[in-house]
């Protein structure tokens, strides 16, 4: 997908390690599948095939439909600021990989591991706990602007144009969103709605914060462009408590 994909998974001592790690191969397996499937890089994908005409959405494995409606709430939720059109093609990537990460942790769950953290390019979905996630500042690299504190599935995703440049466009104008976010962090229980939450949140600027407020289990935190922070009301919570 583009990206680094880190895998920490804990197992008790007594566990059967070795279904753990048939399930870290499938969950491996799985995420290359994904990428085969969905790139839009790869003129052979299904999702590219699709696209252009050549395949029906019934010729596509399963998952193109699931994650395919996935994409359409995605959208009705957010009033269109998330949409997998662009310039007359289709580009459901900004769900993609968050569901993809969200699907591999459950294979490893299933198996047995005690917690899992998955990181796919600074997406992460947990499992179990404890885990601490420090958030990168994007204006001073090397930095974090806060770190989140889990005992329990959590899902933390960040957007902005710090790591990947200006990468996320204003759907209702086709530029950039107008300066005011420098990086938009959500917190929820899945990955799948935390990443496009993140990604519609970021396109919004200024309209994001009360449009968190208003989705279940969801919390933000914001840097702003000149260095300040905002968040919603519930995001404490999820703050880690460090020491002086």
């Amino acid at each position: 997908m583009g990206t680094v994909f880190s895998f920490d998974v804990r197992v008790a001592a007594e566990s059967d390690t070795s279904r753990v790690q048939a399930a870290l191969a499938a969950a491996v397996g799985s995420l290359h599948h994904a990428d085969e499937t969905f790139s839009t890089y790869r003129e052979d994908s299904q999702l590219s095939r699709l696209s252009r005409g050549e395949l029906s959405l019934g010729d596509c494995v399963p998952e193109m439909a699931e994650v395919l409606q996935g994409c359409e709430e995605a959208e009705a939720e957010s009033e269109g600021w998330f949409t997998t059109r662009y310039a007359g093609g289709l580009d459901p990537t900004g769900l993609v990989k968050g569901w993809a990460v969200q699907r591999a942790v459950r294979m490893l769950a299933s198996s047995g591991a005690d917690a899992v953290c998955l990181n796919g390019g600074g997406d992460i979905q947990l499992y179990g706990g404890p885990w601490r996630v420090g958030v990168s500042d994007p204006l001073r690299p090397g930095g974090l602007a806060t770190v989140i504190e889990a005992h329990r599935s959590l899902a933390v995703a960040t957007s902005g144009p710090a790591e990947r440049g200006c990468h996320i466009l204003d759907p209702h104008t086709g530029r950039p969103p107008a300066a005011g976010i420098a990086s938009m962090t959500v917190v929820c229980p899945g990955l799948t709605r935390a990443d496009v939450r993140a990604t519609a949140a970021y396109a919004m600027g200024d309209r994001a914060r009360a449009w968190l407020e208003e989705l279940p289990d969801t919390e933000g935190f914001a840097v702003t462009a000149d260095g300040s922070t905002w968040q919603t009301s519930g995001f404490a919570r999820h703050t880690a408590k460090l020491a002086a």
